[in-house]
């Protein structure tokens, strides 16, 4: 494998790890939000991360690594357990929202990253689509955090 499709495949990785915390953590938020139409809403972002996560896995097959790496890393499993504690402190909707909108912090970083690669034009329009979406989401949490906030 040629070194530009490694550079490719890691950023790529990179992405697909991103995804997949972000799924867990959206999950993770849904099965600790009392508010039904946020359970309805984290779960949703869940399952497009998921989504996410599986179209950058084909991208990296097609570019020759045929099996990618499918795991959540560590950090994201180190913010789920800290969005389990606080939930169990009581801590609440504005709280876990809080905790979703430094996730997507990180998602955002991951995915402007990835934008600055010298990724092939396909690649690349897949990946500001979904940077787009991620951007999307977390003005959304955000604003869902400050009503939250204001609402306590």
């Amino acid at each position: 494998m040629e070194k530009k499709q490694e550079d490719h495949i890691s950023v790529l990785q990179k992405l697909i790890e991103t995804c997949r915390n972000a799924q867990e953590g959206f999950r993770t938020a849904a099965e600790h939000v009392k508010d039904g139409k946020l359970k309805e809403f984290f779960n949703l972002q869940s399952l497009e991360r998921a989504q996410f996560a599986g179209e950058l896995e084909n991208i990296v097959q097609r570019l020759g690594k045929h099996h990618p790496d499918r795991a959540p890393g560590f950090g994201g499993k180190m913010h789920n357990v800290w969005m389990d504690i606080k939930s169990a402190l009581g801590g609440g909707d504005a709280s876990i929202l809080s905790s979703a909108e430094a996730g997507e912090d990180i998602s955002k970083r991951e995915y402007d990253q990835a934008m600055r690669a010298e990724l092939p034009v396909d690649i690349r329009e897949v990946v500001a689509r979904q940077f787009a979406s991620v951007v999307n989401t977390h003005d959304r949490v955000r604003t869902l955090r400050d009503q939250f906030k204001k609402a306590a």
